[in-house]
């Protein structure tokens, strides 16, 4: 297999030193030069779409209660950074940053963000299912693309769901948009492989090519873009590699750089 370079996609922002979808984190990301950011998105009760990946707020917000009951005003209110880590507080040699940017993230200021960066970042958008909203949530998410024009083949944007029927929506809503069926377990390739569309792009995880290396074999023989998640080793990024694939999600955008440039990475 062809020794290529992949294309370095920050999961949820630069998320290994910084809280996850936060501003902050994507900030970091495209500084640390990832080629593109990855997020999730969920649909809040009075329509917004936020950049969160679990359906309760108790790991990142610490508070009961699920993003989908509650309106973008009460997100607004709560912090998204501090769990990640509790003591930046009492560090008095920390420089002071804009609270603006630990709180909730909407996908609109994500793109606002990608849309002013200084030169091209693409964005891997996941949709969460399933949610109480249904279709809803791409319906959203299409609207959201169309205000700056990246429904077309020229979009910065992919769209990535693990919900067979959810990608079918996107296809219908946007056809030229580009797609990911993402896949959790290597038995279920088996099951999707003849509903998947022409076109779309595979995204298996690297526990699964790690463990059944037949599944990875039949990854890089499916004759599609692989785009794997989540890669945070050396030796997960030398198996993506050597299978070829198109593009790697990590953690650690800064990292995975290094390694692929040779560089030693702390």
């Amino acid at each position: 297999m062809e020794d290529m370079r992949p294309q370095v996609v920050a999961h949820r922002g630069a998320s290994f030193e910084n809280a996850e979808h936060t501003l902050w984190a994507y900030l970091e990301a495209i500084r640390e030069g990832a080629d593109a950011l990855e997020c999730d998105v969920r649909l809040t009760a009075d329509g917004h779409l936020v950049c969160v990946h679990d359906r309760d707020l108790r790991r990142t917000a610490s508070i009961r209660g699920r993003v989908s009951t509650m309106e973008l005003a009460d997100l607004d209110q709560l912090e998204f950074a501090s769990w990640k880590n509790p003591w930046a507080g009492f560090d008095d040699e920390a420089a002071d940053r804009d609270p603006d940017l630990d709180k909730v993230l909407t996908l609109h200021r994500l793109m606002e963000t990608v849309a002013a960066a200084d030169r091209r970042v693409e964005l891997a958008i996941e949709t969460k299912h399933p949610t109480r909203y249904g279709g809803l949530v791409e319906r959203r998410l299409v609207e959201a693309l169309a205000e700056f024009g990246w429904t077309g083949e020229e979009s910065p944007v992919r769209v990535m769901s693990f919900s067979y029927v959810a990608l079918q929506r996107m296809q219908r809503l946007a056809p030229r948009l580009r797609a990911v069926m993402l896949i959790d377990k290597a038995r279920h390739w088996p099951v999707l492989k003849p509903m998947v569309e022409d076109g779309w792009m595979l995204g298996p995880g690297i526990d699964a090519l790690t463990r059944h290396p037949r599944f990875a074999e039949k990854m890089t023989l499916s004759g599609r873009e692989i785009h794997v998640w989540t890669v945070n080793t050396p030796e997960q990024l030398e198996l993506c590699r050597s299978l070829g694939v198109q593009a790697v999600i990590t953690d650690r955008p800064r990292a995975v750089l290094g390694w692929l440039d040779g560089v030693p990475t702390a």
